[in-house]
């Protein structure tokens, strides 16, 4: 925008406007000597130099610009561009001699000045960009903003807070300011110093939920309990209505044996739409986990999980799998292990446990089929070839069980104990089909092994 505006200006002003350094020109008058004639040139070449930028022949436009220099060394635009073009040709010292001298021409002009902090910048110069960015300050108060990110690299970070406290008064608070004051807290450790801002932000804007919560979760970062939870509370109390308030709320409840209030957060969390999947997530893991010691809760984790059914994730499903296998509920661990194999169909360990607790419930067809599509993922998972091979023996498939088996014996790696398995099978299947020498073989390799342990 800069670019485009300025320029239309500059040449309404440069072509069209007398200047007081300047014999005035009637343009409605036929000119009576050859200034007509030098300011057509003048013109022509200006107008080239523009055209030629346009299209990003650079040094074609510094050629035009030199020749309008030629005719005409009092105009600070001339040397604007020229330092434009320098600046893309990566010919710095030119660029900021260029520009250097259009501002002794026009020392206030904001334009020059951004361009040659543009050339500073692109060399890292921040000693000069500094510079000459505190002197656009003036112009627009978003140059503090870039100054204080050449302030963060020089490592003047109180310079810099200073700068971003300076532009939250003036023009209000903002995400990227913000993200800028927390990366310079995080630089220096300097915890107190962030707590400090959001407790003054808080004071001028009790209203605000985002700085609440900000507190709450600098003082938890910072392991001060106490004080998170005098937070959280005073979130509430401020706004009763809060939701995200719950997702600090449950933990205290939790850890203070306030079991009611723990799970009336955990389900206003769990039920609010405004809170995403991810956190959920977590808070229902959390539930999971309390519940599995102490399980006279575990009705409130169903009443619990019905929140979330469309919004569980793979991870939630897999918890809540492992709570039920140690409840003793296989039906309800395997669904849930099936629910989060759907969600992430290539995760091995989800693999496993499907498969392992198939075979625990004796659904060998599925096991086989499970193991056959997995090992098209994982051909080289012993684990998945013995599950295919105790399959299909209990299915009397004995010669796919062999053939699996034996397969499987390749991949194994420094352990025995599944080495033992993997023998015990091959004799029973190997009996299965009357070729008692094998059995008997196998299953005495399989007892040398259980022997050594």
């Amino acid at each position: 925008m800069k670019n485009s505006i300025y320029i239309i200006i500059l040449l309404i002003g440069l072509i069209f406007i007398p200047q007081p350094s300047h014999a005035q020109v009637d343009f409605n008058k036929r000119p009576d000597d050859d200034l007509g004639n030098v300011e057509d040139e003048f013109q022509e070449y200006f107008f080239e130099a523009l055209k030629q930028k346009g299209i990003e022949n650079y040094d074609r436009a510094v050629d035009a610009l030199q020749k309008c220099l030629n005719l005409n060394s009092k105009l600070p635009v001339i040397y604007f561009e020229l330092g434009k073009n320098y600046n893309k040709l990566k010919n710095f010292g030119a660029a900021e001699d260029n520009l250097k001298k259009a501002i002794s021409m026009q020392p206030d002009n904001e334009w020059f000045l951004d361009e040659l902090y543009d050339v500073y910048y692109q060399q890292e110069d921040i000693n000069n960009a500094i510079k000459t960015i505190k002197q656009l300050v003036k112009y627009h108060p978003d140059y503090k903003e870039d100054l204080a990110v050449l302030y963060v690299r020089e490592e003047k970070y109180k310079q810099a807070l200073d700068l971003l406290d300076e532009l939250d008064v003036e023009i209000g608070i903002s995400a990227s300011r913000d993200a800028m004051r927390n990366d310079i807290y995080s630089i220096t450790g300097n915890a107190d110093d962030r707590i400090e801002n959001l407790e003054q932000r808080i004071a001028n804007n009790p209203n605000n939920e985002d700085n609440h919560l900000q507190l709450i979760y600098r003082y938890s970062q910072t392991g001060d309990r106490k004080n998170a939870y005098k937070a959280a509370k005073n979130l509430l109390k401020v706004k009763p209505h809060s939701k995200f308030v719950h997702l600090a709320l449950y933990k205290f409840y939790l850890q203070d044996d306030k079991v009611e209030d723990a799970i009336n957060s955990v389900k206003i969390t769990l039920g609010s739409p405004e809170i995403n999947a991810d956190a959920k997530a977590k808070v229902l893991k959390d539930f999971v986990a309390f519940v599995v010691d102490n399980p006279e809760y575990e009705s409130d984790l169903i009443d619990i999980t019905s929140l979330v059914d469309e919004d569980k994730d793979a991870q939630t499903h897999s918890d809540l799998g492992q709570y039920y296998l140690k409840a003793g509920d296989k039906a309800k661990a395997l669904s849930n292990f099936k629910e989060a194999l759907k969600q992430d169909p290539n995760d091995f360990k989800l693999i496993k446990d499907v498969l392992l607790l198939q075979l625990d419930i004796e659904d060998f067809k599925a096991v086989v089929n499970g193991s056959e599509a997995a090992l098209e993922l994982y051909p080289a998972q012993p684990i998945l070839y013995l599950v295919n091979g105790v399959a299909n023996n209990k299915l009397n498939q004995n010669k796919k069980a062999i053939d699996n088996l034996e397969m499987g014996l390749d991949f194994i790696v420094e352990n025995p104990n599944m080495e033992a398995d993997f023998y015990s099978e091959l004799s029973i299947a190997y009996k299965g089909i009357n070729n008692i020498s094998k059995s008997e073989t196998f299953a005495k390799k399989a007892q040398a092994i259980k022997a050594q342990q």
